[in-house]
């Protein structure tokens, strides 16, 4: 399915680009008190748009099978938790690594329709 991105440079920016966001979304998780620019306004809301974009972006950027992506996406939660539960004024919510599995769901979805497009717009080029 993943095979009609082609690019090595394509490949290359979906993968720094995962990279940045497992960098970004850790900052963010262990800052005691993240700006409310990048907050959503709801917790579950902003765990299930991180996940979805990192899952997204994974999925796409490496050729591999979801289920190792997916197994570390939701390891990567449940770290964020355990340090969130010693961190001053954050804590840990199972609940959010429910919101992470939501949204690695969606981000395999999105990744496979984006995929489905580009074989079709390839396919009509020749």
């Amino acid at each position: 399915m993943l095979r009609h991105i082609k690019s090595p440079t394509l490949r290359f920016a979906l993968q720094l680009c995962f990279v940045l966001m497992v960098l970004g979304i850790a900052t963010l998780a262990f800052m005691p008190h993240p700006p409310r620019e990048v907050d959503t306004g709801w917790d579950k809301a902003n765990h299930i748009l991180a996940f979805l974009a990192l899952a997204a972006a994974g999925r796409l950027a490496w050729r591999q099978r979801a289920l190792p992506l997916v197994v570390l996406l939701l390891a990567y939660g449940v770290l964020i938790e355990l340090v969130q539960a010693r961190i001053p004024g954050r804590s840990a919510d199972p609940q959010d690594v429910v919101a992470d599995s939501v949204g690695i769901a969606l981000g395999l979805l999105l990744a496979a329709a984006a995929t489905a497009v580009l074989r079709r717009w390839r396919q009509a080029q020749g």
